[in-house]
């Protein structure tokens, strides 16, 4: 997880990671994410890198599936290390979450993102 650890640590100097290591952070992430919360029920989306489905529940197989959350990489990886809270995020815009089951409140942080 060198990329996730590097997108971090520039988030954290105030910058942004390079599309290259975002990229790979966010694909380590997703996958994690579905490890953490294996299911079918929830489809999670970040756009350009990637999407997975996660949660327990019902199983979706066509069309459009009723829970979505949608986000922006960086805020995926922010997500991810525990420096932004899902509820916040929604409630900011940061994050579209439609669906009974689509809060990942539970599932987050996916990796120990404490400042040094």
């Amino acid at each position: 997880m060198d990329a996730v650890a590097d997108a971090i640590a520039a988030l954290d100097d105030g910058g942004e990671p390079d599309r290259s290591t975002l990229k790979t952070a966010v694909r380590e992430l997703l996958r994690t994410l579905a490890e953490k919360a294996p299911g079918h029920t929830v489809e999670v989306r970040v756009p350009p890198y990637g999407a997975v489905q996660c949660v327990e529940g019902p199983r979706h197989r066509r069309g459009t599936p009723p829970n979505i959350v949608e986000c922006r990489p960086i805020v995926f990886v922010e997500l991810a290390a525990g420096r932004l809270d899902f509820a916040e995020a929604v409630a900011a815009g940061k994050v579209a979450a439609s669906g009974q089951r689509a809060d990942l409140s539970a599932y987050l942080p996916l990796v120990d993102g404490s400042r040094p």
